[in-house]
């Protein structure tokens, strides 16, 4: 009997004292994360610009060159990606004890264009840009890549010492920049910079008003006109010799600043810019988390990649669903969930493979999805009928594919042109964003 109640009396002594050890471990992690920028980062940022060369088949990086940037905008607590969205990541490592002290993914044009008919028959280099802070120390920088599986290949590294005197310090797109909407401090708030890109001299007031008309856009659609405290929005004074966009199609070019066009991989309304070094240069004047291109045009289109940039038209009549459709691909790592529209891309998302995007499946690993959010009476795939209008289900049609892949919702605002009409799994992803970008 004795030696059971002091068997006891030492298990409940060491339960206490592990929960207190777990307690202590879990106060260091915190003040560690907290503490963490400081020990390894300068508050502004180091940014890489490499060439992405490659066709259907394979892929190399090469250096650029190595830019120093007098603004950091993102978090100081929030340094690992936790979302393992993107085609691509990049992994900032302390050289000297090989610390992971920095990570974010990532998508590109270059991984559309690599799915394209054009991609099987040559080569082509795209310009691309990583940023993080800068570091205080020697740093190791490695590139990776998803493979057809969707499992990660590291596919290049390079080192970096932040004293380096080839690291570019010069401000070659320097512009003025004015707030729009201002809710606090940029390092935690989603910092969006509105970059004009076809906009002249005598059209700055016209930008200026539509970046207001655009800013409220976001500012009145949900979850953003919930979190609107969260977020920062700047807009940069940028130049054009000429109004509008070129229109290769239609044998329309213009002189503008950041060379923006219609007809990006062969697709009339996909306009994106010829320009990404002019356009992360003039980012570079204020704290940012997010770019927006504004394009002075009336016609239809606009872009949106993942962590890259997104672009917009500013007089449609469909620009207000255009600017959020697009802010949802480049902020939260949305999927298109049409499947109707003509895209250049071929077999975009592999039938056998889960895609990364947070709102579209192949049922692969539906579990890692919005399966928990299903009611227990909803089959899956759920029938595309007026029964289960307004539930979250599991309706096939989505990521340019009638079948095979799925959609959380029968219509959102990654569907069909209908502004402020987010899904509620759509929703869900979008917050978890904000609150990535706002710890």
């Amino acid at each position: 009997m004795l030696f059971s109640q002091q068997k006891m009396y030492n298990l409940k002594h060491i339960k206490m004292k592990t929960n207190i050890f777990l307690l202590a471990l879990i106060f260091l992690t915190k003040s560690y994360s907290y503490a963490a920028f400081e020990d390894y980062f300068l508050n502004k940022t180091m940014r890489i610009d490499y060439f992405h060369t490659g066709n259907y088949e394979f892929e190399y990086y090469s250096i650029d060159e190595v830019i120093e940037e007098p603004f950091w905008g993102g978090s100081l607590i929030n340094l690992i990606d936790t979302f393992n969205y993107g085609k691509y990541k990049f992994e900032v490592y302390d050289a000297i004890s090989n610390k992971l002290i920095y990570s974010r993914g990532y998508s590109t044009l270059f991984a559309e264009w690599q799915n394209t008919q054009e991609a099987k028959y040559t080569s082509r280099t795209f310009n691309e840009t990583i940023i993080f802070p800068y570091p205080k120390k020697q740093v190791k920088i490695e590139f990776y890549s998803r493979n057809k599986k969707n499992k990660w290949e590291k596919k290049f590294e390079y080192f970096i010492d932040p004293y380096n005197y080839f690291i570019v310090k010069e401000r070659r797109h320097t512009a003025k920049v004015y707030d729009i909407y201002i809710s606090g401090a940029s390092n935690n708030k989603l910092d969006i910079v509105i970059i004009p890109d076809g906009y002249t001299k005598d059209e700055l007031n016209k930008f200026y008003n539509d970046c207001n008309r655009f800013a409220n856009y976001l500012l009145n659609t949900s979850p953003f006109k919930e979190n609107k405290n969260l977020i920062n929005i700047r807009a940069i004074e940028v130049i054009s010799t000429e109004s509008g966009a070129d229109i290769p199609g239609k044998d329309v070019w213009k002189n503008t600043a950041l060379n923006t066009s219609f007809y990006t991989l062969g697709t009339e309304r996909y306009l994106m810019s010829n320009a990404y070094k002019i356009v992360r240069d003039y980012a570079s004047n204020t704290w940012y988390d997010q770019i927006y291109i504004l394009v002075n045009t009336n016609q239809y289109g606009g872009g949106g990649i993942y962590n890259y940039y997104s672009v917009c038209t500013s007089d449609n009549k469909l620009a207000n669903f255009v600017f959020i459709h697009e802010f949802g691909h480049s902020f939260a790592g949305l999927a298109d969930e049409y499947y109707t529209s003509d895209v250049s891309v071929e077999n975009f998302y592999p039938l056998d493979v889960e895609p990364w995007e947070p709102n579209i499946t192949t049922l692969v690993d539906f579990k890692s999805k919005w399966e928990n959010l299903l009611s227990k009476d909803i089959p899956v795939p759920t029938p595309d009928i007026m029964l289960y209008n307004g539930q979250i289900g599991v309706f096939e049609g989505a990521g340019y594919s009638a079948k095979g892949i799925y959609r959380p919702f029968r219509d959102c605002h990654m569907k069909s042109a209908s502004y402020g009409n987010f899904c509620p799994v759509c929703k869900n992803a979008i917050i978890r964003m904000l609150k990535f970008y706002s710890d």
